[in-house]
């Protein structure tokens, strides 16, 4: 581990400096995928709209997220980031964002609970004016350790749905100290990141430490919210028969009529070959259901947070534990079968692969950059509650990404809008 400490607190966290010259190559990479933010870079460098401002993030360390802070770093802000999940950090791209662009960062693959919430208090001792959360991990423990920083902090960007789901709970409870934009719920982030990122990317992954087939495998998804259409459709088209198990009524319909098997957990445990949650939620798959599946089931996780998987029942159950292959851990029950879970039951895509390509983050990331700069402007203005982002913004950045495509659209005329604008009018 190589560190560099100031008087107040390290500088830098990361696994090996020397890693930072394949960390620039991958993040220059990432950008040539990333026009949206390019073009948001190029105006922030221009008008500095983050001058003054300090950001303490906590998102998942790829070159995706280090276009990300050079763009803010390009609008005057200064930064501090640390990682949102113990096994999501690139070590090189964490590197090469110290190096050679002069960040503080605190992330290494694989740190343990300790050091990530040490990571954490680095971050937060930035000082920051605005937070960047994927998982609320940062506005949580500024709430319940940081008491101080409420007068410095204006608002806060939340990155995930388990994030905002977090923050919607604070805000009921009357806990919530500042505003924070659901860049989640944003139309440029959530039909494209949470559908075709993680549709793409969980499969990535899985196949990258597994490499089975997925054609005629019985797939079950749990959880059919925008990351869980994703994946069973991306699963489907790779010939997968695919189960989905809800507790939504609305969105079990749709699974039906989208042309998927829907039953409970219970019954699905029995049929699966691979289980992946996408919930967000505690005990997805629980004890009854490991008692349930077929000897060889492949278990994991591509919701936020590895309590989707009750892995400590699991370990109740079983008689032995040992790694078969990298990001592969199989369980021998008590009656002989075997369980694997893949990457601790943590975010797979990240864990194991590599995230979202690039393309998706560009929409995702300008959102999380055009959402910091409208805190710096308004914050003050809102109360201590979750915000949608600004529909100017979604559609902003929907434009530009058209343009970068180079597809056009049609403008409405003049007596267009006079007709939508109006009632009189009828059949």
């Amino acid at each position: 581990m190589t560190k560099s400490k100031t008087q107040t607190r390290p500088q830098y966290d990361v696994k090996d400096i020397a890693l930072a010259d394949a960390g620039k190559n991958k993040i220059d990479w990432a950008e040539r995928e990333m026009p949206v933010l390019r073009q948001v870079r190029e105006r922030f460098a221009k008008e500095k709209p983050l001058d003054g401002i300090t950001i303490a993030a906590c998102l998942h360390v790829t070159a995706e997220t280090a276009n990300l802070m050079r763009t803010l770093k390009a609008g005057g802000a200064k930064l501090a980031l640390c990682a949102s999940n113990p096994l999501s950090t690139q070590d090189e791209v964490a590197a090469s964002l110290v190096k050679h662009d002069g960040l503080s960062v605190y992330a290494i693959k694989g740190e343990d609970r300790k050091t990530y919430y040490s990571h954490i208090i680095h971050a937060l001792a930035a000082q920051p004016n605005i937070t960047m959360d994927d998982g609320a991990d940062l506005v949580s423990h500024i709430h319940s350790h940081w008491s101080a920083a409420y007068e410095k902090v204006l608002g806060s960007t939340e990155e995930t749905t388990t994030g905002v789901i977090r923050l919607r709970a604070m805000e009921k409870d009357g806990a919530l100290r500042f505003p924070v934009l659901a860049v989640n719920d944003a139309l440029t982030k959530h039909f494209f990141d949470n559908r075709y990122g993680t549709g793409q990317s969980t499969l990535d992954g899985i196949l990258r430490c597994t490499n089975v087939l997925l054609a005629g495998k019985v797939i079950v998804i749990a959880g059919y919210g925008w990351c869980g259409r994703g994946v069973a459709s991306r699963a489907k088209g790779m010939g997968g028969h695919v189960v989905v198990t809800e507790v939504d009524p609305l969105k079990a319909i749709e699974a039906v009529m989208d042309g998927f098997q829907v039953m409970p957990m219970k019954e699905a445990a029995r049929k699966g070959d691979l289980f992946i949650t996408l919930t967000g939620d505690l005990n997805v798959i629980d004890a009854e259901h490991f008692k349930l599946m077929k000897s060889g089931a492949i278990v994991c996780n591509s919701g936020h947070f590895n309590d989707e998987i009750n892995l400590p029942a699991l370990k109740t159950l079983s008689k032995k534990v040992r790694t078969v292959r990298p990001f592969v851990e199989e369980y021998t029950l008590k009656d002989g079968r075997l369980i694997h879970i893949l990457a601790e039951g943590r975010l797979i895509n990240l864990s194991a692969a590599e995230g979202h390509p690039a393309s998706v983050m560009d929409m995702s990331f300008a959102n999380q950059s055009l959402g910091a700069e409208y805190m710096v402007k308004h914050a003050r203005e809102l109360d201590h509650r979750v915000y949608p982002v600004p529909t100017p913004i979604d559609e902003e950045i929907a434009r530009l990404k058209l343009k970068s495509m180079g597809v056009e659209i049609d403008t409405l005329t003049a007596e267009q809008v006079k007709y939508l604008s109006s009632w009189e009018q009828g059949t």
